[in-house]
């Protein structure tokens, strides 16, 4: 699963929609998406955002770990960050959490992109696009190597993506549980 911008009110890109025609052409129309920082008054948006999030990915969310996550994203030192995807009237599409590691045999730092979902009826529309870019741009101007994120296997539609914006890493990802 794909588990990301400096305070400031947001950047408003102009993205391209890719719908389909009758015929099956893809069909380019623009349209004004603004990532920013998540914001406290987000709360009830981000709510519907992270439950739909976890549903696609056949994990119960409990309102103690909801409000738990929340906590993280807006405590005092919050090491992960959040932003969303809004459109020309403020209505949230999509989230973002991020949050920075260390790469010490390569001697810099990176974003990792714990989490990206997008509203079902926003997809395909430039918002995870967004997203990403705007990710990327952070990155860069903070001097950052890399942003990195993974996703299941079998997220056939989100790889599709992936794959016209950033390489394939040939690592493998295990998980130790220890409880």
């Amino acid at each position: 699963m794909t588990r990301t911008g400096n305070g400031e009110s947001g950047d408003t890109m102009s993205t391209e929609d890719e719908t389909t025609s009758g015929e099956g052409v893809a069909v380019a129309a623009p349209a004004a998406i603004t990532v920013r920082p998540l914001e406290q008054g987000d709360f009830f948006a981000w709510y519907e955002l992270f439950l739909g999030y976890a549903e696609f990915y056949d994990t119960p969310l409990q309102d103690d770990r909801a409000m738990r996550a929340w906590a993280w994203l807006h405590g005092d030192g919050a090491t992960v960050r959040g932003y969303v995807a809004v459109d020309e009237s403020g209505k949230v599409l999509g989230l973002a959490h991020i949050l920075e590691f260390t790469r010490v045999l390569e001697n810099d730092r990176g974003l990792y992109l714990e989490d990206l979902f997008v509203a079902k009826e926003h997809r395909g529309k430039g918002v995870a696009t967004a997203l990403i870019n705007h990710l990327k741009q952070e990155a860069r101007e903070r001097g950052f190597g890399v942003v990195r994120w993974i996703t299941a296997e079998d997220n056939a539609v989100a790889r599709k993506l992936y794959d016209s914006l950033a390489e394939k890493t040939p690592w493998v990802t295990y998980d130790l549980n220890v409880g």
